[in-house]
């Protein structure tokens, strides 16, 4: 399947791509749903940090607050209008999404709600969420791979808040253990493959409308990026940082740690599939 998935998937033709949005302005996605941009532009967020705003029967929610600046704040107050906020969700424990979490939850009185078991040992929700409960009228679905703590959130009519797991405008990048793993962000796809979700809405970036076009690309990357590395180790054993040197070219500046972090992930995969080796530092194709 996934080899397939390699051959047919266009390189990137899934990408989708936008102008940099206005910040801290309410933009609607549909009728109960909308946006607010964060100002915290960069290599690693795009545009900047999307917060969802979810109307459902007893008010509204918000997904990944964020940022602590006042500004985004107020934002995110206005935005709800007349509507209550009643929760903070979080996708997961980056800083990026969970920074204005805490101090919006006290200007509110109301809880942070994430995964039960949380990545960052600073931080614990006051709603411990599982796969499968149900929060402000969205289905929570346990998504790890990019963060043992990831989760998705799913509308009842076929919409999927996806963090950080699928973006439009990039590949996510995907850590080694014990925070990360590229065999259960291959898994957490099959997830989201398996809702045949309408529309997926992604902490940074633009909606992505062509659902399975936008996962099937995603995965056919980190197989064409597994297939990568094995045409390089037969060669002669390397260093990650040696990987690293030959695999990626004109990297952007700031991009390297996010490269190298994602490099060591994918060996250890291979490793746990008997396709490679370690000895000290030197990786080296698994002889037959």
């Amino acid at each position: 399947m996934l080899a397939r998935l390699a051959k047919l998937a266009p390189r990137n033709g899934w990408r989708v791509s936008e102008p940099p949005p206005p910040y801290e302005v309410p933009l609607p996605q549909t009728p109960a749903i909308r946006r607010v941009v964060a100002h915290n532009p960069g290599p690693m967020t795009g545009n900047g940090t999307n917060s969802w705003l979810v109307e459902h029967e007893g008010g509204c929610a918000v997904i990944d607050p964020g940022s602590t600046d006042p500004a985004h704040l107020d934002a995110l107050v206005a935005a709800a209008g007349e509507r209550p906020l009643t929760h903070i969700i979080l996708t997961h424990t980056h800083h990026d999404h969970l920074d204005g979490a805490r101090p919006l939850g006290a200007r509110l009185g109301i809880p942070v709600c994430g995964f039960h078991t949380s990545e960052d040992p600073d931080f614990t929700p006051d709603i411990g969420l599982r796969d499968g409960d149900r929060i402000a009228g969205l289905r929570v679905l346990h998504t790890p791979g990019h963060a043992s703590d990831h989760i998705c959130l799913e509308t009842a009519d076929g919409i999927i808040f996806t963090g950080d797991h699928v973006m439009g405008w990039s590949t996510t990048m995907i850590p080694p253990a014990p925070y990360g793993s590229v065999r259960q962000f291959l898994r957490s796809m099959d997830i989201l493959r398996a809702r045949n979700a309408r529309l997926l809405l992604p902490a940074h970036g633009p909606a992505v409308t062509r659902v399975e076009a936008c996962i099937d690309g995603l995965v056919a990357h980190r197989v064409a990026r597994e297939d990568s590395i094995m045409a390089l180790l037969p060669t002669h054993p390397s260093t990650l940082d040696e990987i690293v040197d030959s695999l990626y070219h004109n990297l952007r500046p700031g991009l390297r740690r996010a490269a190298r972090l994602n490099l060591h992930a994918h060996l250890e995969k291979l490793l746990e599939d008997g396709k490679v080796q370690l000895h000290g530092d030197q990786w080296a194709k698994t002889v037959a």
